[in-house]
């Protein structure tokens, strides 16, 4: 079965890329979803399993009763309290979230040891 992922904004969609293959489809909501755009996602996510993922706010936790509302059936992934929304979240944290909501299988795990720029060899 597909996934989609609802976030806030495109700077939440940009984080959660970098932790998420391309099979999982992450859609925005920019900013608090009026009728005609809670349609458009409702048809962008067709019969996919909806996962809903909003900060930890005010404007998130409004976005997350209206996004409830017109996916009943979704899953919700939480940020902590204290980051500063999805798009500050640590990555460790995402990865930590995103594998509790069953997405194992597409996670991207960043380097633990990044390989140089350099080498010895270059003289550098």
């Amino acid at each position: 079965m597909n996934t989609v992922i609802i976030v806030e904004g495109k700077n939440d969609r940009s984080r959660l890329r970098k932790v998420l293959s391309e099979e999982v489809t992450i859609l925005c909501t920019y900013g608090t979803p009026g009728s005609i755009q809670l349609e458009t996602l409702t048809k962008q996510a067709g019969d996919s399993q909806v996962f809903i993922f909003t900060d930890n706010d005010s404007s998130g936790k409004r976005i997350r009763g209206l996004l409830r509302d017109q996916f009943p059936d979704a899953e919700h992934i939480y940020t902590r309290r204290g980051y500063p929304g999805v798009e500050k979240t640590p990555p460790e944290y995402l990865l930590e979230q995103l594998q509790k909501a069953g997405f194992d299988e597409e996670l991207i795990f960043p380097d633990a040891s990044p390989e140089p720029r350099w080498n010895k060899e270059d003289g550098l």
